[in-house]
């Protein structure tokens, strides 16, 4: 028979950490007015540490009446008690830490080489405190974590991130500072969700930037002023995919720096807008943004889209970088259940939503806005602003059909029996009696939707998304 006692153990060394008994180290951690002196014992800090104990196997501690000196001018003491109490006990508490502490925490347990801490503190980073990462200070913290190697976690999940909301990094005052290795990396990505044409201003005002002595206006250019900005901005050049700039924007924002471009870049680039038959190269691919909705039956346009819509935007459409709605995705149906009963406990009571459903075996997509908010109450109500849709190809924008309510009183009806109802008839979800069934066209609330399938159809999934306005 065995028995364990390792909460007990763990007790006695954090009550030795606390006591200083017979200490024969002091670490000075932090400078200036932030300097403190913490006590520690030779035998547990080597035990539990590679890094102590080579630092006194060869002896690198300066040793003063008998006691080693450790002296880190660039660790808090806040942060080296927390290192110390995991070493003597195995215990860490990071809730008190904010972002930018916790990622100080991981500085410091990766030059005292504690490996057992890297992965966890940037799962937790990335899980729980991930909010600073947006804060102003995005280029010295993006910076931070490529000089670590072993921040592997945390580098793919803050590049993802600042792919999928480039502004955090472009739109920084900061971003002048990037160093060029990272705007490199960056413009390398397909998955940088950023307007080509941003990207080459952005492009220009850092290349400025590095060069305060050449003049902002190009057309004071001299030779030696082109010759500089050519080596600043020729690693560059590859990376911007040209072809993807309009030709207004091309001929007012790129065209005046065609010195700075190689001449057959510039020849194929109006041969592709002015004559695009008689390109014979192979142009570069569009970049490919990530969905950054949790939608697996549309994308990051189709939202766009529906917030065009929503705002009655008749001659213009959002983007998917200016989106003023967040949409959250709170059923799915493959996922959740294909039932009514499911539907209304995932989305009754969450204010606007908007449905989305997918014809079986084919590529339309069809649903509806409910500007107001489910619920189970049998009974129907009035709104001008609710919509129904058709996408007769989902992966072409342009065959999209919208029909907006005509305010009469079926404009929105919640019923316990079925799922998402609008109009009278006009969509709906006809599970309760035939699963994964729906029915449509009947045209009695709505506006006409030509491509709308007609009356019972089968459906492969559907999705419900709450909006919210950020």
């Amino acid at each position: 028979m065995s028995f364990e006692y390792l909460q007990e153990v763990s007790n006695d060394f954090e009550n030795l950490l606390e006591t200083d008994e017979e200490y024969d180290v002091i670490i000075y951690a932090g400078e200036n007015e932030a300097l403190k002196e913490i006590h520690a014992h030779s035998l547990v800090l080597r035990t539990r540490s590679q890094y102590f104990r080579t630092g006194f196997s060869k002896k690198w501690a300066e040793k003063k009446d008998g006691k080693f000196i450790f002296k880190k001018p660039n660790i808090s003491p806040k942060i080296f008690n927390i290192i110390l109490r995991f070493i003597y006990c195995g215990k860490i508490n990071l809730a008190n830490l904010q972002g930018s502490e916790i990622l100080k925490f991981l500085m410091a347990a990766d030059e005292l080489n504690i490996q057992t801490l890297i992965p966890c503190i940037q799962e937790y980073l990335i899980n729980h405190r991930h909010e600073f990462l947006r804060q102003q200070n995005s280029i010295e913290i993006l910076e931070t974590i490529y000089q670590h190697e072993s921040f592997k976690d945390l580098w793919n999940f803050y590049l993802e991130k600042i792919c999928e909301e480039p502004e955090i990094l472009f739109k920084s005052e900061k971003f002048i500072n990037l160093k060029a290795p990272l705007l490199e990396l960056l413009l390398k990505r397909d998955d940088l969700n950023l307007d080509e044409i941003i990207m080459w201003d952005n492009l220009i005002k850092w290349c400025l930037a590095q060069h305060s002595n050449v003049s902002q206006d190009v057309k004071n250019w001299n030779k030696e002023d082109v010759t500089i900005m050519e080596r600043a901005i020729h690693r560059f050049i590859p990376l911007i995919r040209f072809y993807d700039i309009s030709p207004e924007d091309f001929l007012s924002k790129v065209f005046p720096y065609k010195g700075l471009l190689p001449d057959d870049l510039i020849s194929n680039i109006l041969t592709f807008h002015m004559v695009p038959n008689k390109l014979n190269i192979n142009v570069q691919p569009s970049r490919k943004p990530k969905n950054i909705y949790d939608s697996t039956l549309i994308k990051s346009q189709h939202f766009a889209i529906f917030a065009s819509w929503i705002e009655k935007k008749n001659n213009s459409h959002y983007n998917v970088r200016n989106i003023p709605y967040c949409f959250n995705l709170l059923y799915r149906a493959s996922r959740d259940g294909n039932t009514p009963a499911t539907f209304h406990n995932k989305c009754d009571n969450k204010g606007a939503t908007i449905v989305v459903v997918k014809v079986k075996n084919t590529e339309q997509i069809v649903g509806g806005y409910n500007p107001l908010f489910w619920d189970s109450c049998e009974c129907h109500k009035s709104t001008n602003d609710s919509f129904i849709f058709s996408f007769t190809d989902r992966t072409n924008f342009q065959s999209a059909n919208i029909g907006y309510s005509k305010g009469d009183d079926y404009s929105i009806q919640n019923i316990l029996d079925y799922g998402p109802v609008f109009g009278s008839s006009d969509l709906y979800d006809d599970s309760s009696r035939n699963l994964g069934t729906w029915c449509g066209n009947s045209n009695n609330s709505y506006d006409i939707v030509h491509s709308m399938p007609i009356h019972n159809f089968e459906v492969d999934d559907y999705e419900v998304f709450q909006v919210v306005k950020r």
